[in-house]
């Protein structure tokens, strides 16, 4: 199996190292990520400059490209042209620094770079872990190898798309894996006002979280009891059912 890893944490994070190691009992792992970080910019691509991978080497050895783009761009570019005649059987990205659950999926760069991989029919899965100043990305890599491992055994997953996290406590102790839709509640809807030496106003944003936790289960509900959560998703953002109907409705211009 040849394994293409991304991020969006950037080519010399920690998770990425981690889950490429882990990886490797898998397959062949081939890493192009890109040069800086790039949480946050979700399923942005570069059409106005150059993309310009640059081999990085370690001990002696091309190791990685690192490419002065998006994750999504790191996708595209490799399955597109630098590994267009090698076909790659599976796309992971992460291990993100920070949860990509709920709504941040639309945000996130890591699960953009999983989305890009499905683009290609290629089955593709984005790997998040909670955020924490001592984070094992270690523990949560062999996790994501265990869950990926078992993942792709399953026919129906192939060319699919899938959502990874792991909570910090998951990385201390065994944890469930829960299998759930991504919830909807709204997560970081306020901003601190500022101002800067010069009077000027600026706004900076702030996470903030429902007081009360969503009812249904979802991603959420599932990671704030401490429990790993895969979803699988599509990019497909048609509404079908609202299709049918408007059909009939006979708008005109």
């Amino acid at each position: 199996m040849r394994i293409l890893l991304t991020n969006d944490d950037g080519v010399y994070a920690p998770g990425l190292a981690a889950l490429g190691h882990q990886l490797r009992h898998l397959g062949e792992v081939i890493v192009v990520a890109p040069a800086t970080e790039q949480s946050g910019v979700g399923h942005s691509i570069t059409y106005l400059t150059p993309l310009v991978p640059k081999s990085i080497h370690r001990e002696g050895r091309h190791w990685a490209w690192a490419v002065e783009g998006s994750p999504a761009d790191c996708v595209k570019l490799a399955l597109a042209e630098l590994f267009a005649d090698e076909p790659i059987d599976l796309v992971v990205s992460g291990i993100n620094s920070g949860l990509n659950a709920g709504i941040n999926v639309l945000y996130s760069g890591t699960v953009a770079a999983a989305i890009e991989g499905a683009f290609f029919g290629v089955t593709s899965v984005a790997v998040s872990l909670e955020h924490d100043e001592d984070a094992d990305f270690d523990a949560a890599a062999v996790i994501a190898r265990n869950v990926i491992g078992q993942l792709i055994r399953h026919d129906e997953c192939e060319g699919g798309l899938f959502n990874l996290n792991i909570p910090t406590a998951a990385t201390k102790t065994t944890s469930e894996v829960k299998v759930v839709p991504m919830g909807l509640a709204q997560y970081g809807r306020r901003y601190e006002k500022r101002q800067d030496p010069g009077g000027r106003d600026y706004y900076w944003a702030l996470w903030t979280e429902p007081t009360k936790a969503p009812a249904e289960m979802t991603d959420l509900t599932q990671l704030r009891e401490g429990k790993i959560t895969l979803t699988p998703l599509h990019f497909n953002l048609t509404r079908n059912d609202l299709l049918e109907k408007m059909t009939d409705w006979q708008i005109r211009s």
